[in-house]
C-alpha cells in the first residue's frame, strides 16, 4: 500500500472535526495546517501529539509521543499506521436554540398558568482539542456544528427551562413584559452552561435569550390581554368610564330596537327616556304650582299680601288676618 506523503483539509465551516480517511502514514509526509485548526494524531485510540497551524514534516523531534509507539525511522521514509484528526478552532457564534415545545408556567401577577417559549443563539469554540475529540467526536469521521448543538440542546433547554422559570416566579416577572429581563436572564444562564461546556472542552463564548414570549393564539392568553386591555380603558377614563359604558349600550339598543322590539328591548328604552323626562318636568310643574291661585279663584280676584288668602270683592281688610288691603 502506498505511503500518504501530504495530508490538508479545506473543508467547510460548518465541520468542527474531521478524519483523514487513511492511516498508512510515513517518517516525511507534510502535514499541512490551516490557520485556527489543529491536527491531533491517535494511536490505538490514544490522542498523541498535536500540531498547530503550519507545515509540518512528520519527524520524531515534533511528534515524539506517537515516536513512542511505532519503531524508529530506518532507511529514510519508513511508513507506519496513525490516525489524523483536524480540529476546526474557529468561533462559531450562529448556533441556535429553542423550546420544541412551550414551557407552562404560573404566572405570578395573573396566578393563570401561560404556555412560555424560549428562543435564542450562544457561540461556541473548541478551547481543548484532545478533550472534546476523545469524548465526543472520536467515532465520527465528521462531527458538525449541528451535532454538537444537538449534543447540548438536552441540557441547555434543561438549565434554560428551569433557569426562566425559577426566575420569573421568584421576581414575580409578568410574562407578558419579561422582555425588559432578557438580558439579565441571558448572562445567568450563560453562567450555569459555562462549565457543562468546558467538560467537553468547548467554551462557550456567549449564550443569548433573544425572546421569551406566548403564543398569540392561545386562549388562556387570548382572554388574558382583552382583561388588561379593559383594566387600561378604565384606569385612563376614571369616571366617566361608566358613563361611556351606559353610552355604548343604549347605542347599541337603539340601534337594535327595530329588529329586537318583539323583545321589548326598544319600548323598554323609551319607558326608561320617557320616566327620566316626567320626573323633570314633574319638578318644574311643582315649582309652578306654588305661585299659582287657588283651584277654583276667578279671574282677576285679589289676595291678602300678608297671608295669601282671598279677599271679598271691595273688602277694605283681610278676613283672615285683619290685615289692610292697600
Amino acid at each position: 500500500m502506498a505511503t500518504i506523503d501530504r495530508v490538508k483539509y479545506d473543508g467547510p465551516n460548518n465541520v468542527v472535526v474531521w478524519r483523514y480517511p487513511a492511516d498508512n502514514l510515513s517518517w516525511g509526509t507534510q502535514v499541512i495546517v490551516n490557520q485556527a485548526q489543529e491536527a491531533i494524531f491517535f494511536k490505538g485510540g490514544a490522542a498523541l501529539d498535536i500540531l498547530g497551524p503550519g507545515t509540518h514534516t512528520l519527524r520524531t523531534a515534533n511528534i515524539p509521543l506517537l515516536r513512542g509507539l511505532i519503531a524508529a525511522p530506518f532507511g529514510g521514509e519508513t511508513p507506519f499506521a496513525a490516525e489524523i484528526y483536524y480540529v476546526n478552532k474557529a468561533v462559531n457564534l450562529d448556533v441556535k436554540w429553542g423550546t420544541n415545545n412551550p414551557i407552562p408556567i404560573l404566572d405570578p401577577k395573573f396566578n393563570v398558568f401561560l404556555p412560555v417559549r424560549a428562543f435564542g443563539q450562544f457561540g461556541i469554540q473548541v478551547a481543548d482539542s484532545r478533550a472534546f475529540v476523545t469524548q465526543l467526536s472520536a467515532q465520527n469521521p465528521e462531527f458538525t456544528s449541528d451535532q454538537l448543538a444537538n449534543y447540548f440542546r438536552g441540557v441547555l433547554l434543561t438549565k434554560a427551562k428551569d433557569y426562566i422559570a425559577e426566575t420569573i416566579v421568584k421576581q414575580k416577572i409578568n410574562l407578558l413584559e419579561v422582555s425588559a429581563y432578557l438580558e439579565d436572564m441571558s448572562n445567568g444562564i450563560g453562567d450555569k452552561l459555562k462549565s457543562e461546556f468546558a467538560r467537553f472542552g468547548v467554551t462557550l463564548v456567549n449564550f443569548y435569550l433573544n425572546s421569551v414570549d406566548v403564543p398569540e393564539d392561545d386562549e388562556t392568553v387570548i382572554r388574558l390581554k382583552k382583561a388588561l386591555s379593559d383594566r387600561a380603558e378604565v384606569d385612563i377614563m376614571g369616571d366617566k368610564y361608566q358613563q361611556k359604558r351606559s353610552f355604548d349600550v343604549m347605542e347599541k339598543a337603539a340601534g337594535n330596537e327595530g329588529g329586537a322590539a318583539g323583545l321589548g328591548i326598544g319600548a323598554g328604552m323609551g319607558l326608561g327616556a320617557g320616566l327620566g323626562v316626567g320626573q323633570a318636568m314633574g319638578g318644574i310643574m311643582g315649582q309652578m304650582n306654588t305661585n299659582a291661585p287657588a283651584a277654583g279663584s276667578p279671574a282677576g280676584s285679589k289676595f291678602c299680601s300678608s297671608c295669601g288668602k282671598g279677599l271679598a270683592q271691595g273688602a277694605k281688610f283681610c278676613a283672615e288676618c285683619g290685615a289692610k288691603v292697600g
